[in-house]
């Protein structure tokens, strides 16, 4: 019996083995899809409404989504007590921790919550943007402010079990897993750095102890600042945001949102194309969490601009 057992163990595991490979291929060749797609889009592409999904319960301030299958995971920040700024800086910071928690929402296709998952601890209570390399689901949580501290999670999205990865001593609000050059590729708050976590054969992050002065790498594009990314493959990623502009100093902010890939060798935006989508209230649609998947001879795109009460806004736009 326990050599039965071990021989029903071991090919368990090379299933799971081939079934995550096969998957994870099918992710890298939808990515490069997205990616030749995207690249013939400007800023005169049309984007169509053809659904709306309305989430049946409060969705705090969500910031990442992956789909897989007709499953929607979503990161949210339910903000208990707000951060307060400080009149000066105090030990490198700009505001106190405030107080919250954090959730991973497992959602169906109808927008019905299935589970709820706590992650985070004590003042690590933010998570930010999420992605999926066909075995896990990727989470950066961290402190609701600037140069603080974060923690990376590995999700299994069919038993919703996390397994902490690594910590880091930044603000990591966004990560991406490079499965073919072997990295956790991460950016900072506002997205202004740019941080590449080599992984051993076991899956261990090697450089987690290197200050982030001397690992984390500039972001020379400033348009957007990105609220939620994705692996493309060919070390690429797709990142959404949004950046708020004034016309006068007194005056009404106005927000731009868009899409842009990042070459990740080179930590250099490769393209850059705007989404001139709003909701009724004036929200960018790249606002929070958003999901690319392609469609016909285009892309879909899932949009969850809203706090508290969202809506999935789903478009579709076709490539030149």
């Amino acid at each position: 019996m326990s050599a039965l057992r071990n021989t029903l163990a071991i090919a368990i595991t090379i299933f799971t083995v081939i079934a995550g490979s096969s998957a994870n291929a099918e992710i890298i060749q939808s990515g490069r899809t997205i990616s030749e797609r995207l690249k013939t889009f400007d800023r005169n592409t049309v984007w169509k409404p053809v659904e709306q999904i309305t989430l049946n319960f409060p969705t705090f301030h969500p910031q990442g989504m992956v789909k897989i299958g007709d499953v929607f995971y979503i990161t949210s920040v339910e903000i208990t007590k707000p951060t307060t700024k400080y009149d000066q800086p105090r030990d490198g910071y700009d505001r106190d921790t405030g107080e919250g928690k954090g959730h991973l929402f497992k959602v169906d296709a109808k927008g019905n919550l299935l589970e709820d998952l706590a992650l985070g601890e004590g003042s690590i209570y933010h998570p930010g943007g999420i992605d999926f390399d066909g075995t896990s689901i990727f989470v950066p949580v961290a402190e609701y402010r600037p140069n603080s501290a974060a923690i990376i999670y590995k999700v299994d999205p069919k038993t919703m079990k996390p397994q902490e990865v690594f910590r880091y001593k930044d603000h990591l609000g966004g990560v991406i897993h490079d499965t073919e050059n072997k990295t956790l590729n991460a950016v900072s708050w506002g997205s202004r750095r740019f941080y590449a976590f080599q992984l051993d054969s076991a899956g261990n992050v090697t450089n987690a102890d290197v200050e982030r002065t001397k690992l984390a790498k500039l972001n020379p594009s400033h348009y957007i600042d990105y609220q939620d990314c994705k692996y493309l493959g060919a070390s690429e990623m797709l990142c959404g945001g949004l950046t708020a502009y004034q016309t006068k100093k007194d005056g009404p902010k106005f927000s731009l949102g868009g899409l842009e890939i990042v070459n990740l060798a080179s930590n250099q935006p490769v393209y850059q194309v705007p989404v001139q989508l709003w909701t009724e209230a004036g929200l960018p649609m790249t606002q929070n969490p958003f999901w690319i998947e392609p469609a016909d001879k285009g892309l879909k795109a899932y949009f969850m601009p809203e706090d508290d009460k969202s809506t999935i806004y789903i478009y579709e736009a076709q490539s030149k």
